[in-house]
């Protein structure tokens, strides 16, 4: 396979595990950042998520501002804000003031998903459309971002004409859609929803529109991976993720300790609805997964890979994103 050695990034939802505190994930995400950045990834996405007792990752904007100064050259994003949740006016000020400080390095990664329950999606005080109104808002929020003028009666400052790059979330056709229409970069989730990965890049790519801020389409597939030095203990680390999707199933969300057995844990039915979702998780030595990877790139033309590595000790998670690292020849 002469598959080309696309760009790997890291997406990072702050992990909380179930016998720690919530400031243990923040700090772990801080280090995980420095490392990847040694390791040579591209990116560093922290993602939205409320209300979750096994992520840290809320308030996006602050993670990104620590991150981004604990780093020197990675790119450092949201992956993404969820925009029905907030004023785009404030977005903009916020991601202008991160560009302030890191000019260069911060990335705008938009999903029109609320990223938590109805009851949090009150809490937010936002009014939501099912997300009907994501284009509207995003193309306000862009408006912001651009030069502006004296004459202009609400400016974002900073944020006016910062550059920022906005990347448009998707886990279906729709944001595949308007990322074409609009002529902006694309990032499929398929980490956790894989089913319309191929039929969202194929709409993606058909319909695309160049514009001022990208010639041609710029593709970013998500994917699980876990790398170990042997398959056995990849697999025993990734059930943790395995069991954070079934207690969801069950109507919670916790991150545990790995375990040997995972089909000791849950019914068939819950098997398949786990494994579905997960079904683009690559699990095993350096080998096995950068041949997965490979894969994954030549199934889908990916311009670029961004990787969740979840596991529940962080040394063995460091050490997965390190062996990937070497095994990709970052």
């Amino acid at each position: 396979m002469n598959t080309p050695r696309v760009p790997l990034s890291v997406l990072d939802l702050a992990p909380i595990r179930n016998d720690r505190p919530a400031a243990d994930a923040l700090a772990n995400t801080v280090a995980l950042a420095r490392a990847t950045e040694a390791y040579g990834y591209r990116r560093f996405w922290i993602s939205e998520h409320h209300n979750t007792p096994a992520m840290a990752s809320s308030a996006t904007a602050i993670i990104i501002g620590q991150v981004a100064a604990a780093t020197e050259r990675i790119m450092v994003g949201a992956g993404g804000i969820m925009l029905p949740n907030h004023a785009p006016y404030v977005v903009a000020e916020q991601f202008g003031t991160l560009a302030a400080y890191h000019p260069g390095r911060i990335d705008l990664g938009l999903g029109r998903a609320p990223g938590t329950d109805p009851w949090t999606t009150r809490a937010l005080r936002r009014e939501h459309r099912s997300g009907a109104d994501f284009p509207e808002l995003v193309n306000e929020l862009r408006g912001y971002l651009a030069p502006g003028s004296a004459e202009r009666k609400v400016r974002a400052i900073p944020g006016e004409g910062s550059g920022v790059p906005v990347f448009v979330l998707g886990s279906s056709t729709f944001g595949a859609a308007l990322a074409a229409r609009e002529g902006l970069p694309f990032v499929f989730a398929s980490h956790f929803a894989p089913d319309q990965l191929g039929t969202a890049l194929e709409l993606y790519r058909a319909g695309f529109r160049p514009s001022a801020t990208l010639a041609k389409p710029y593709a970013i597939v998500a994917a699980n991976a876990v790398v170990a030095d042997t398959e056995t203990e990849a697999v025993r680390i990734f059930s943790s993720l395995q069991q954070k999707f079934l207690t969801h199933f069950r109507g919670g969300m916790e991150f545990r300790p790995p375990v040997d057995d995972i089909d000791a844990l849950w019914s068939p039915q819950e098997a398949q609805m786990v494994n579905g979702m997960l079904a683009e998780s690559y699990v095993g030595t350096p080998d096995t997964v950068r041949r997965g990877l490979e894969g994954l790139v030549d199934r889908t033309g990916a311009d670029e890979l961004m990787i969740l590595g979840e596991a529940w000790d962080f040394e063995a998670r460091l050490r997965s994103y390190e062996l990937l690292a070497q095994a990709w020849s970052l």
